[in-house]
């Protein structure tokens, strides 16, 4: 029988929190599971944990080489046989009504893409506030390809929802050819969603809380840097070439633009302080003046304060 849905959790040197994530795929109630765990070249006990599990209940794959979170995400998708498949980071959890309600939500309003909120939980354990308000995502019921945009606007978007972890339909999925860009090593999530709507997925709001996210210190899509950004922007040059967009989605795409060249200037900025290069730091901010204004970010507060120590050094 096909399975109502598969998880496809990537894993890299996941060997503390592997086993979280797979006893809270195996809970879910009222849905019939697959789990696939494609480990991404590990160099801890990743692999042999998720091997320890049947084959029935948990299916490993091993890649030769290190392919990165997208990579590795796709390698699942090859394999995934449910009608639906959610991906599932390999530090997080699910609670276990989440696939159920967000399929239900999904098939009777006809969609292809499901998102729901996210509880944050910090790396000691204690559960913050939900990364959403519950009445901001019950208003907005349905995500348009211009509403996702808008809120993947880098530093200035309310509410980012390139946060958002949704389950596709993946009959969808591989008849528009859609898969994780393997350059990205942050974004790839907002790429590929965003490549959903614009080839006219329907992505509706489950507005209950089903994924948990947890903080880790060191973790890649908490630290944002220049390359980073770089590969975005050459991303997002390639969805405007591919995708279409309506007036409204041109516009958000016109702001992230923006927002990801001031982004890249203030990262530079960043790096030119920590360098010692003040003369650098000056022509950066001279060249994009925009930028400057992501100084009263906590991060560049500090920058500040060492560039004045540097300022002072010099003199």
């Amino acid at each position: 029988m096909q399975p109502d849905v598969t998880f496809v959790i990537a894993a890299y040197n996941a060997e503390l929190t592997i086993e979280r994530a797979i006893a809270s795929a195996i809970a879910q109630r009222n849905v019939s599971v697959e789990i696939i765990i494609v480990d991404d070249q590990s160099r801890d006990r990743t692999l042999d944990l998720a091997k320890s599990y049947p084959q029935d209940v948990v299916r490993v794959v091993a890649l030769a080489q290190n392919r990165g979170p997208g990579g590795a995400r796709n390698a699942g998708l090859e394999l995934a046989r449910g009608r639906w498949v959610a991906v599932l980071d390999s530090d997080d959890a699910v609670y276990p009504g989440r696939i159920c309600a967000m399929i239900d939500r999904a098939e009777k309003a006809g969609a292809e893409i499901v998102v729901d909120n996210l509880q944050v939980v910090r790396e000691d354990g204690v559960a913050e506030e939900t990364m959403f308000p519950a009445d901001y995502l019950e208003g907005l019921g349905e995500i348009s390809l211009a509403d996702y945009i808008a809120g993947n606007v880098v530093f200035e978007s309310r509410f980012n929802l390139g946060y958002l972890k949704p389950i596709f339909q993946r009959r969808f999925l591989n008849e528009n050819g859609l898969r994780y860009d393997e350059s990205l090593i942050i974004g790839e999530d907002y790429i590929l969603l965003a490549s959903a709507l614009a080839k006219g997925g329907k992505c509706v709001v489950e507005p209950t809380t089903g994924y948990v996210y947890h903080i880790r210190t060191g973790s890649i899509s908490r630290v944002l840097e220049l390359h980073h950004v770089e590969a975005m922007r050459k991303a997002d040059l390639v969805f405007a070439r591919t995708h279409s967009m309506d007036a409204a989605a041109q516009a958000a795409f016109a702001r992230r633009t923006r927002s990801l060249r001031k982004a890249a200037s203030f990262l530079s900025l960043v790096q030119h302080i920590k360098a010692r290069s003040p003369l650098k730091a000056v022509w950066t901010a001279l060249s994009d003046p925009a930028a400057v204004r992501h100084m009263s970010m906590p991060i560049a507060i500090r920058l500040r304060r060492v560039a004045a120590q540097l300022a002072v050094g010099g003199r």
